[in-house]
């Protein structure tokens, strides 16, 4: 077995499955394990998505937020065991795959506008389990 196809194997088994699809510009909570002494939480940070970059186990991405009029940017890895969950909050409508024109901006001019209809339909997977049809007696009833 080559060294490449070893470390591909190690990294796929290493990648987490539960992620959510989001992408630039949609608004995200990342649910984050934080370590203080002995005793370990989880701290929630909402924010919009600027940046995703990478593949893989190194894939990343940029969460922007303003907070009590200070503004805040980190990078979180994707597939990190200290993130403890995503969600995507609300989804965003951008022609950019960088928003870094977002940084130093607030109110009307931060904005990105909300996708309604969502394209990224979630396909739930349902197992095929007959159902009984119900007879006119007990509608009726």
């Amino acid at each position: 077995m080559s060294r490449d196809r070893l470390i591909e194997e190690i990294e796929s088994q290493q990648l987490k499955k539960d992620l959510p699809d989001f992408r630039v510009g949609d608004t995200v909570k990342v649910h984050t394990k934080i370590v203080e002494g002995n005793k370990e939480r989880v701290q929630a940070i909402t924010g919009t998505v600027i940046a995703k970059r990478g593949s893989g186990l190194s894939e990343t991405f940029a969460l922007y937020r303003i907070a009590y009029g200070a503004a805040m940017e980190r990078v979180f890895p994707v597939h990190s065991p200290r993130i403890a969950k995503i969600e995507v909050i609300k989804e965003g409508k951008v022609s950019r795959s960088k928003l870094y024109y977002i940084r130093g901006e607030f109110g009307k001019k931060a904005k990105i506008k909300e996708q309604f209809t969502s394209k990224r339909k979630r396909i739930a997977v349902v197992e095929d389990v007959p159902v009984a049809q119900e007879s006119n007696e007990d509608a009726n009833s």
